[in-house]
């Protein structure tokens, strides 16, 4: 996959992604029905791009402002061992992560899709948002996915990152042989 050269040097210092869960990670539709429950959609391809960065020394984090037993559940799943749900101003809870994971800002990715996200975005080396993100947050992006929230931007976003670092043709060798 060609990396634009735009964001290709800075995606080779990438050591942690961290996500927005609605409208990154999910179409940003909450379905609740009349027993308190909430059902949220989450792409498979997307949680193979995380568990495909996670095994190539890039580390996974997840920053949301709601709180939902759903999502506790999905990142389970997917082995993401830092994770802060409720967070309704995320500053505190990605000072938390740098601390936690002994990394540079410059080292950190980060996508979202409305206007709580745009300050942790100005603050990454590097910033995503999906296709469909609120149009100011679109404009203040380093990149603008092809895909949608919840319609595979997180795996578009491992591919830009482990292409940039040498590491996407020799995944997908392993899977063609």
């Amino acid at each position: 996959m060609p990396v634009p050269k735009s964001i290709h040097d800075d995606a080779k210092k990438i050591k942690l992604l961290v996500c927005d869960v609605d409208g990154v990670l999910t179409s940003g539709e909450i379905y609740l029905d009349n027993q308190e429950g909430e059902l949220k959609a989450f792409n498979v391809k997307d949680g193979l791009g995380i568990n495909l960065l996670m095994k190539n020394d890039i580390q996974v984090a997840i920053i949301t402002g709601r709180n939902s037993p759903v999502v506790t559940r999905r990142m389970n799943e997917l082995g993401i061992e830092h994770y802060y749900q409720g967070q309704r101003d995320k500053q505190a809870a990605f000072d938390d992560l740098l601390e936690k994971t002994a990394l540079e800002k410059q080292q950190v990715a980060y996508v979202g899709d409305d206007l709580p996200d745009i300050p942790l975005m100005k603050q990454c080396g590097l910033s995503f948002a999906p296709n469909d993100s609120y149009r100011f947050v679109l404009e203040q992006v380093d990149w603008v996915l092809s895909a949608n929230g919840g319609k595979g931007a997180v795996r578009e976003i491992s591919d830009i990152l482990l292409a940039s670092q040498d590491k996407l043709e020799n995944i997908y060798r392993g899977y063609n042989s």
